[in-house]
């Protein structure tokens, strides 16, 4: 009968003198973005607790994944939205460049602002 070490042998990897797990992550690999990696930066930071528990659980990546969607989601209908309720159009483009871009640049960090405000800087 094999020991319980002699079972879980294949399991480990030799580190030096050392055996360590050999830890394979069960979960999804996904491309964490922008918004993603702020909330990343802010859970590691304010939220130590949360962001390991995350972590060894091996649903951090997951989680980050929804986040980045979500916040990616509703920055760009605010931006639409905003756009629309400011009368930012097309046609303002074309007559007055510069008018526009200020409105956008404006228009973006509004809706950076909520995105911070209700998703990232929120647990």
């Amino acid at each position: 009968m094999k020991s319980l070490y002699e079972e879980l042998n294949e399991s480990y990897i030799d580190v030096g003198d050392v055996k360590v797990p050999a830890l394979v992550s069960v979960g999804t690999n996904y491309e964490i973005g922008f918004w993603g990696q702020r909330h990343k930066a802010y859970l590691k930071e304010n939220h130590r607790v949360i962001y390991y528990n995350l972590l060894t659980q091996d649903s951090l990546n997951s989680y980050l994944h929804n986040i980045d969607i979500r916040a990616k989601e509703q920055y760009d209908l605010l931006v639409k939205q905003l756009a629309k309720s400011q009368g930012v159009t097309e046609q303002l483009k074309v007559k007055n460049q510069m008018l526009w871009v200020q409105k956008m640049n404006n228009i973006s960090n509004q809706a950076r602002e909520v995105i911070y405000n209700e998703i990232i800087y929120n647990y």
